[in-house]
């Protein structure tokens, strides 16, 4: 992430971030993602360790999920907090030979993974927050180690946001304000996140020479349940439902995230050629 004021508080609530993912929120996000990865994870070679990279990883549970099932693991994230609760998970669960912390940030890639390549790239709710999102984006397409290498993208999802603001919020003027806006407001540290359409991240994916391999939506409906409805106790059925709904377009279309599977497409275009 680009360490100015808006992400300058990623460093300093490491733990606000890390206690946020322990919610059904936030576990839904993480697990909803790792389980549509895991369709598309590249086939175990015994020629060589497949490699993976969780780019702005915070703290590292679906990199070090990746670890777990014998990937060679870089985690990179702006926040020293961050990298500290990833090498002490790691630790705790017995996999740091297969990991590697890089302390930068997004905007860095070039620098940070110079001639490195890797199997699996996982870019997950970063592209809200750098400054060039397809400078990232060329940078992780170039650093993919062959046409069946995986990227991983999460990002905010404009139609997410209008509903957000609608139906949970009940503030009718942001709702409309987001159906055309870059940015909005990102509610757990209240600094501004950019917003992504189907067609600008389409361009986007494009414009980095990669393609779409697979859409799904992350959290369609479960934001919205009656708080009647205990999202602990009723988590699994939750995912189970939040699976089936993501991976139909018409349900997607309004999730708070789009997850999208891409790989390269063609030969990467350096800089804006």
């Amino acid at each position: 992430m680009t360490v100015n004021a808006d992400t300058e508080r990623f460093r300093s609530e490491a733990d606000k971030y890390a206690a946020y993912l322990e919610t059904p929120e936030g576990r839904l996000r993480l697990e909803l993602a790792f389980a549509n990865l895991q369709e598309f994870l590249p086939t175990p070679s015994v020629r060589r360790s497949l490699r993976a990279l969780d780019l702005g990883c915070g703290t590292g549970a679906n990199g070090l999920r990746l670890a777990r099932l014998g990937f060679q693991v870089t985690l990179a994230d702006s926040s020293p907090a961050m990298l500290d609760i990833v090498s002490r998970a790691a630790r705790d669960i017995g996999i740091m030979e297969r990991i590697t912390l890089k302390h930068g940030n997004a905007d860095q890639f070039d620098t940070l993974f110079r001639g490195e390549s890797f199997d699996v790239i996982l870019c997950h709710n970063v592209l809200e927050f750098v400054d060039d999102p397809v400078t990232v984006l060329r940078s992780a397409a170039q650093a993919l180690n062959d046409p069946a290498a995986v990227l991983s993208l999460l990002v905010r999802n404009r139609a997410g946001e209008v509903c957000k603001a609608a139906l949970l919020l009940g503030d009718l003027p942001m709702a409309e304000h987001n159906l055309t806006a870059e940015w909005a407001q990102e509610g757990l540290y209240g600094g501004r996140v950019r917003l992504f359409a189907p067609e600008s991240l389409q361009a986007m994916l494009a414009e980095a020479s990669l393609a779409a391999t697979a859409e799904r939506g992350v959290r369609v409906l479960s934001d919205y349940l009656p708080t009647s409805l205990s999202r602990s106790d009723e988590y699994e059925r939750i995912f189970a439902l939040e699976r089936k709904l993501g991976s139909r377009p018409e349900f997607a279309a309004v999730a708070r995230y789009t997850h999208c599977l891409a790989r390269r497409a063609g030969p990467v275009l350096k800089g804006g050629a």
